[in-house]
């Protein structure tokens, strides 16, 4: 029986859509700064965005399903961590809503995505230790 590879599930489709979700953030900040002065919360959401783009790709060169399982419970993290800077401006700077809610939904739907991967990895992975010949 032919190994499978630990990325046949990967969806290109969240590497593009969280690399997008990245470069979006990260003209959102700058916009932010230049407007708003407002540095802190912008830079901790520069660096949770950017984050998740980053560790998806280090999930698509996992050594192991158990590596690609690691890198995108990071990936989770790093996304409801930016959602998280994103409310939190919503609320500090609530004229600049319609800014930042088309960012803040992107970010929960590959947050719902990101989960359904590591959740259907995580059941390839039990019910193929539970097979037996």
């Amino acid at each position: 029986m032919e190994k499978e590879p630990v990325m046949s599930q990967f969806n290109k489709d969240i590497k593009e859509r969280s690399f997008d979700f990245a470069l979006n953030t990260i003209r959102t900040c700058k916009y932010l700064k230049e407007r708003h002065r407002e540095f802190i919360i912008t830079n901790q959401l520069f660096r949770s965005a950017t984050s998740v783009g980053a560790n998806m790709r280090e999930a698509k060169n996992a050594e192991s399903k158990a590596d690609f399982i690691h890198k995108l419970a990071i990936c989770q993290k790093e996304c409801d961590e930016s959602i998280y800077w994103m409310e939190l401006l919503i609320e500090y700077i609530d004229e600049e809503k319609e800014t930042l809610q088309p960012l803040c939904q992107e970010a929960e739907e590959l947050l719902k995505i990101i989960k359904t991967i590591s959740i259907r990895t995580k059941e390839n992975v039990k019910r193929s230790k539970n097979y037996k010949c």
